[in-house]
């Protein structure tokens, strides 16, 4: 089965904030395999107008660190299989989910319009 998915991408790693991606890593995966990639500028789209971007590039799914519970549910909307709780090499995380080895963390969910409490860690990188 073909997917096509998407990473928030910066200087070849998995961009922790989802909302503020100025680019994805665009794949098409078939059968375990990255059949094609492409690095695409988001063009000044964030938050609210990502998830009809990805729609519009054909994307079925997206993996990203963190992601607001706005964001993961318009991409639902869209169809889209969301995976939160990722990082580091982007090309390496592709590899493993296109093998099957990633899974979505529901607690990789940020907001940043409430404090946080000592210890948070939502995998956005904007929390110490």
């Amino acid at each position: 089965m073909k997917k096509v998915t998407a990473i928030p991408y910066e200087n070849g790693q998995v961009f922790g904030h989802f909302g503020k991606t100025q680019a994805f890593l665009i794949a098409e995966l078939e059968t375990g395999k990255i059949l094609r990639s492409a690095v695409v500028p988001t063009e000044g789209k964030g938050h609210g107008e990502l998830a009809g971007f990805l729609k519009a590039h054909g994307v079925t799914d997206c993996l990203c660190g963190g992601m607001g519970e706005g964001a993961y549910q318009a991409l639902k909307a869209q169809g889209i299989t969301v995976v939160r709780g990722v990082s580091g090499k982007a090309e390496t995380v592709l590899q493993n989910y296109a093998q099957g080895s990633l899974q979505d963390d529901p607690q990789a969910a940020c907001s940043h319009h409430h404090d946080h409490q000592a210890g948070h860690s939502c995998s956005c990188g904007k929390h110490s």
